[in-house]
């Protein structure tokens, strides 16, 4: 059996799981929260049962310190030699990585290089990763992407409508996120139907806080819905999706608003939060609605019709859908945003939601719909831990 540890650092987190390979049993998992602040928050979860330390976690190294030291202290493992190989999820890979890579000095260079595509995120992961490796120096690394997944969209589904240039010399174009867990769900939703993937057409609905949308058909992206960067797409928590992009410049000269101004309104303050002027968090929304808050009913209906329009063109892209599937934080959980899309996809799709179990269905691998609806209706956790380790133990040769 191999230890393969999957990390996942955020600019002021770092999550992580820890796998007995190939059984891909799950060790123990848990995240270092606040990083930077003195107030920060530990946990790890050992044997179902959760231990949290509250402390001061200066920066990525002192919550791997603490990750490791746990690992040790709780009887994960008797040694830390024990972890061969440890697979670092980054968000931005550019054109540059169709799959994941291990690691050496010239994909780390790439990643910094495509740091302003992702500024929250590609430096947050390699300070990480440089944190696991001084910790960690005998154990070989994996890069998982985000974005390799998307890689096979063709030219006329990653480029933009904009001077050709701009992509041949600043490479802007859709490159896509989330495509780990689009990967994973659409692989399992075949799975779960007995089916192979390479013979489906599946739209993935990967909606939480940052949320997207892909087409994938024949086990490959065709269209994704996030863009240059993961404010494209469908509205979100705090994020606004696509708009028409002459909004930017008529606000900011009615405003005075600097670049820099623009960037945060877009990315923080708009989407459900901007709407409702109550959350960015759904269930702050849904219990808004059950009050009967009309800005918190009109942001339900805005989500549902933005995420509607986008899965509609995306089953006439493909010809058809064999099924849906619904991830993350809201697809999971969210009954009744789920149940409000489904609605709307009924009569164009012939989508049939069994509104009972719906209702009844969180964060477990359920079919919703029912058996005479002409597109399978599926609830699918996703698992991006679990391909990160994967793909880990692969490449690293074990």
């Amino acid at each position: 059996m191999t230890k393969i540890i999957s990390v996942n650092a955020g600019s002021s987190s770092l999550k992580f799981q820890l796998f007995d390979m190939p059984s891909e049993t799950v060790l123990t998992n848990g995240i270092a929260e606040r990083i930077g602040l003195d107030e920060g928050i530990f946990t790890i979860k050992v044997n179902g049962e959760k231990h949290t330390q509250n402390l001061p976690i200066k920066d990525h190294k002192v919550a791997v310190e603490l990750l490791l030291k746990a690992l040790v202290e709780y009887k994960v493992v008797e040694s830390l030699d024990e972890i061969k190989g440890a697979g670092h999820r980054i968000v931005q890979g550019g054109g540059y990585f169709d799959q994941s890579a291990v690691v050496d000095e010239d994909v780390v260079a790439k990643v910094a290089e495509l740091a302003d595509l992702a500024p929250l995120h590609n430096p947050a992961h390699l300070i990480g990763y440089n944190a696991f490796k001084e910790a960690l120096p005998q154990i070989g690394h994996v890069f998982v992407f985000d974005t390799a997944f998307h890689q096979s969209m063709g030219p006329e589904s990653y480029l933009f409508p904009v001077p050709m240039e701009w992509y041949t010399k600043y490479k802007v174009r859709r490159y896509g996120a989330h495509g780990t867990s689009h990967q994973y769900v659409a692989n399992r939703t075949a799975e779960l139907m007995g089916k192979d993937v390479k013979d489906m057409r599946i739209i993935t609905c990967h909606l939480g806080n940052g949320a997207s949308i892909t087409a994938v058909k024949g086990g490959k992206c065709v269209i994704t819905s996030m863009g240059l960067t993961p404010l494209g797409g469908i509205m979100m928590g705090t994020r606004c999706g696509d708009i028409d992009p002459a909004i930017v410049p008529f606000v900011m000269k009615k405003t005075g608003m600097t670049p820099d101004e623009m960037d945060t309104a877009l990315n923080k303050k708009s989407g459900m939060l901007g709407i409702s002027g109550i959350s960015s968090d759904a269930r702050d929304i849904e219990n808004a609605v059950a009050e009967g808050d009309e800005r918190a009913i009109l942001t339900q209906k805005l989500y549902v019709t933005r995420a509607v329009n986008v899965i509609g063109g995306y089953y006439m892209q493909m010809g058809g859908c064999d099924a849906i599937a619904f991830t993350a934080g809201l697809g999971e959980n969210d009954t009744n945003l789920r149940g409000m899309i489904c609605q709307a996809l009924e009569e164009g799709m012939g989508i049939q939601l069994d509104y009972e179990l719906n209702s009844k269905t969180r964060g477990k691998e359920v079919c919703v719909s029912t058996p005479d609806s002409k597109v399978a209706v599926w609830v699918v956790p996703t698992n991006e831990e679990l391909v990160i380790a994967r793909d880990t133990y692969r490449l690293l040769g074990f």
